[in-house]
């Protein structure tokens, strides 16, 4: 990403935001299945109204997952997946970070735990 840390954390967040819901997350299989297709075309494929779908493609769309663009009188959504790719990275920052704090605290234990071995012996 471009933007600066706070501008990245915003974009996480929509991400984050805008894959909680269900719904939303089947829209971009079908998307990621499909390559492009309407409102109506996804609506036929889901339990919702196409006024539903319109709705969670703004919210996608706003999160930077999805862009759609006027082919006659159609508006056809795809998958953008830069914001899907910069979430990837700042979630595998995370885990990296979460696996060296957890490797130093193995270390400590181990390293108390012979010390206490080692205090032990007549």
């Amino acid at each position: 990403m471009t933007e600066g840390p706070s501008g990245a954390a915003d974009a996480v967040d929509s991400v984050l935001a805008a894959l909680a819901d269900p719904t939303r997350r089947q829209l971009l299989d079908l998307l990621a299945a499909q390559g492009e297709a309407t409102a109506t075309t996804l609506a036929e494929r889901l339990p919702v109204s196409r006024q539903a779908v319109v709705k969670h493609l703004a919210v996608l769309d706003a999160a930077g997952l999805v862009s759609g663009g006027r082919v006659g009188r159609e508006v056809r959504y795809a998958v953008r997946p830069a914001a899907l790719d910069a979430t990837a990275r700042w979630m595998a920052s995370l885990a990296a970070d979460w696996d060296r704090r957890l490797a130093r605290i193995k270390s400590v234990a181990e390293a108390a735990e012979r010390t206490d071995r080692e205090e032990r012996r007549p």
